[in-house]
């Protein structure tokens, strides 16, 4: 029987983990649990890298294409699912792997999540709408009268976390601060992290090659299909994705423009070069595999 333990493989974009995750689960009896933002979303397959039909019918892959981009996925749901699902990996006697680069999903897993309020779609919209008039950073400027902590870690050009920042505030009175600090810091069960870190000039040159490979395997066309057939906007957490982000701003400014962008256009000059900082070891397959081997014994 395998230990309750659980384990995580996080990484930058094009860091190799899903690839090694593949390998593992060919020497382990293991299930990958996704810790990804954007893979959450039916439809978005080319711009998240979505493990293929194949690799998910030969390995169980779990917090994949939960709901369509036009729905928010909040990082409250994420965490009562993945604790849902990696207590059903144990019950099986089999190991939960957690794959993925979303560090605000892994944080709130390690460190517990705040009780915060439901999104509110009507505060939102009104956000949005003042957002529209005024710009991002005028709604900076703002929280950071009522939350100047929060408004010092938050970028003036971050529309989501200024929106949900401001919405706390306006739902509870509180600023949302205030509230993160008395979170619960107990992690659900025992998790062990391992990192991919590449050198820098190794990443990027792996990031290029993935958006390129991206844009030929349809992105473009992937955006477009999905502004079709859901009445999406570019402020829905789907549409602020890294990649599809860029793509829609392409689609807005040219939408009758026949070739695609490129990794040098400058919409998509914002693809990641690198993610939030991880404090793990590093990570192989072997090293990985002897791990959970003196784990499980």
């Amino acid at each position: 029987m395998v230990s309750k333990r659980a384990f995580a493989l996080l990484g930058p974009t094009a860091s190799g983990k899903s690839r090694l995750a593949l390998e593992l689960a060919a020497r382990l009896p293991l299930e990958i649990v996704s810790v990804d933002s954007a893979q959450v979303y039916r439809g978005m397959d080319i711009g998240t890298a979505k493990p293929g039909a194949a690799d998910r019918a030969r390995v169980p892959h779990h917090l994949i294409d939960v709901l369509d981009p036009d729905q928010a996925y909040s990082v409250g749901r994420w965490r009562n699912e993945a604790v849902e699902v990696v207590n059903g990996i144990f019950e099986k006697n089999k190991i939960p792997l957690l794959v993925g680069g979303t560090m605000l999903y892994y944080r709130a897993l390690t460190s517990g999540l705040a009780e915060l309020p439901e999104a509110d779609s009507e505060v939102r919209a009104e956000l949005d709408a003042s957002a529209a008039r005024r710009g991002w950073p005028s709604l900076h400027a703002e929280l950071a009268k009522v939350d100047p902590e929060a408004a010092l870690r938050i970028k003036p050009n971050d529309a989501h976390r200024i929106q949900r920042a401001l919405e706390v505030w306006k739902l509870t009175g509180e600023p949302l601060s205030e509230i993160q600090r008395r979170s619960d810091t107990t992690p659900p069960f025992a998790l062990q992290a391992f990192s991919l870190v590449p050198e820098r000039d190794e990443l990027h040159a792996r990031i290029a090659a993935r958006f390129g490979a991206m844009l030929a395997a349809g992105l473009v066309e992937e955006v477009r299909s999905l502004k079709s057939r859901f009445a999406l906007h570019p402020a829905l957490p789907s549409m602020r994705a890294v990649g599809y982000r860029q793509v829609w701003e392409f689609l807005e400014a040219s939408p009758r423009r026949a070739s695609s962008p490129s990794a040098s256009s400058p919409g998509c000059a914002a693809f990641p070069r690198s993610s939030a900082s991880i404090r793990a070891p590093p990570c192989s397959a072997s090293a990985f595999t002897r791990s959970c081997r003196r784990r499980a014994r």
